[in-house]
């Protein structure tokens, strides 16, 4: 029962990351019908930048607590995937708008590319470790261990997936996102500049990737330019299994994907005979955007739609 509990915690905090990256992907396709196979690029790339600002506050040794420091790379980060989620919308994805489908998909495979080689050039093929700055009380919960550093995670996110809904549902730009997502030519009409809307929604979505990003080098102690790949695929599965464009199915499909992950880890060595270890916790993610795929197209959460011209 012991392992059983400190799998679920594991879980929902990395579920929790993966929700995060998750909302980016669902809130582009939500307005673009598009999927942003670069966003798990943007997430690593805010990982990086965080890791040389806190790895630059250190060796200055300015005396500064872990959390401040934490928190001074983590605002960097936001910053420079907020840029670049607006430039590769920009450049990118708004000249292909109303280019057959096909294009603007290929596009977004090669921005993940050039993402790719571009930390690689800048940072390096090493794994960047993550300095010890973070407190490291660990606590018992019912026989299971939980850190400070679980807490954190989990509380931040979901006051930035409270924050979204919030955003999404109760302010202005809000209700322009969602007029733009249900028929962007009538919005436009209505005075809705969808140019700005589609360019605040990748700036948004950028920035929680930026945040899931430093969230995930915590975590784990270490970034690379190739762990996005590994995270966007996660993250889109999870947007797939709740419902693609739907927020609160992101939400949704993120914890469970990170349950289902965590659990399936911790057991798949005893359901196979130790035939398969916890190295192989990737597979139980595209196990669950097949059978999703196959047997509910739409996620738990999504409706069925007529596709927009």
């Amino acid at each position: 029962m012991d392992i059983f509990l400190q799998q679920i915690i594991n879980g929902l905090v990395l579920g929790s990351i993966y929700a995060l990256i998750a909302l980016g992907y669902t809130m582009v396709y939500g307005i673009l019908q598009l999927i942003n196979f670069a966003h798990g690029e943007v997430t690593m790339m805010g990982a990086m930048i965080a890791l040389a600002v806190i790895h630059a506050l250190v060796e200055m040794q300015t005396g500064l607590p872990g959390s401040l420091i934490l928190l001074t790379g983590m605002s960097v980060a936001i910053l420079g995937c907020m840029a670049l989620g607006f430039t590769i919308e920009r450049i990118a994805y708004r000249p292909l708008r109303n280019a057959p489908r096909l294009a603007p998909l290929i596009t977004a495979i090669g921005v993940s590319i050039v993402l790719q080689n571009v930390a690689m050039l800048i940072w390096g093929r090493q794994y960047i470790a993550f300095p010890p700055i973070l407190p490291s009380g660990r606590h018992a919960f019912f026989g299971a261990t939980l850190t400070d550093l679980q807490i954190f995670i989990f509380l931040l996110s979901c006051l930035v997936m409270t924050g979204l809904v919030w955003l999404t549902q109760k302010t202005r730009l809000g209700r322009a996102m969602r007029a733009t997502a249900e028929a962007p030519q009538i919005a436009s009409l209505m005075g809705v500049n969808v140019n700005q809307v589609i360019g605040l929604t990748f700036i948004i979505g950028s920035a929680l990737a930026a945040v899931a990003g430093v969230m995930d080098a915590a975590y784990y102690g270490i970034a690379h330019y190739y762990m996005g790949f590994n995270l966007g695929l996660k993250a889109f599965s999870a947007a797939v299994l709740g419902g693609i464009g739907n927020l609160k199915g992101a939400m949704l499909g993120g914890l469970l994907l990170g349950l289902l992950e965590s659990v399936g880890a911790g057991y798949i060595g005893d359901l196979t005979g130790g035939f398969l270890g916890s190295n192989y916790q990737d597979v139980f993610a595209f196990f669950v955007l097949i059978l999703v795929l196959v047997f509910r197209p739409n996620g738990l959460l999504g409706q069925q739609v007529v596709e927009r011209p």
